[in-house]
């Protein structure tokens, strides 16, 4: 092994640990991660943490795209498993990929979706990993309409226009075809998954709703309803 390859290798080495040791300080810390206490866990000089991490937000940066990519990577893998033509089977496997993610993995998610951090404003990269799970509902939605297996029942409210203005641009940015009424579903539907997936990890449904799983799995087959995918495929 060449010394450029070796110092690759503990230079990655390194980052995984100071991402690991950081994690779990998130777990205690929360937002009042610092360089200092990092450093101090693994027993170094914080000034030695600049090399990799040159400020406490680089460091969350990484933190916040490592558990998009994450969360991303097991709602893919998801849909993967679910039948190729069955799309109400992927979408609740997404759903449910994306809750058993979140149990799995609270610091991660509270990092991702409880409060913000003072001080700290997330750089345009997350934008893309951030956006997985509804990018693909979203295709979910798109691949049923184009097999003519996407079939919404009308609302009696119309879609405000400003807000029909909106989701015409995104649809544009995607290159899509889904209609603004689809992708509005589309997108009330990832707002209820993951407002409940919230409830659920930080204790809003305590003493409210025993039976969470049996409820989240209600609630998602609502929001398939509402998007219009068949309840067989």
């Amino acid at each position: 092994m060449s010394a450029g390859s070796l110092r690759a290798r503990v230079r990655t080495e390194m980052i995984e640990e100071i991402k690991t040791t950081a994690r779990k300080r998130l777990a205690t810390d929360g937002a009042n991660l610092s360089l200092r206490g990092v450093a101090r866990d693994m027993g170094i000089v914080a000034s030695a943490l600049y090399r990799y991490f040159p400020s406490r937000d680089d460091l969350l940066t990484a933190l916040i795209l490592d558990s998009y990519r994450s969360l991303g990577a097991a709602a893919t893998v998801a849909q993967a498993a679910a039948p190729a033509n069955n799309e109400r089977a992927q979408w609740l496997s997404v759903c449910a990929s994306v809750r058993d993610w979140a149990v799995a993995n609270p610091t991660e998610y509270g990092l991702l979706y409880g409060s913000p951090i003072p001080g700290y404003d997330a750089p345009e990269d997350t934008v893309g990993p951030a956006a997985t799970v509804v990018m693909l509902l979203a295709g979910i939605a798109a691949h049923a309409a184009t097999a003519d297996r996407l079939h919404p029942a009308p609302l009696p409210t119309p879609l405000p226009a400003p807000v029909r203005a909106d989701l015409r641009t995104l649809i544009e940015q995607q290159s899509s075809d889904l209609p603004e009424e689809v992708l509005d579903r589309v997108f009330l539907a990832w707002t209820q998954l993951f407002g409940l997936v919230t409830f659920e990890i930080f204790g809003r449904l305590d003493g409210t709703i025993e039976a969470v799983a049996d409820y989240f799995a209600h609630h998602m087959s609502l929001m398939a309803d509402l998007v219009g995918l068949p309840t067989e495929s």
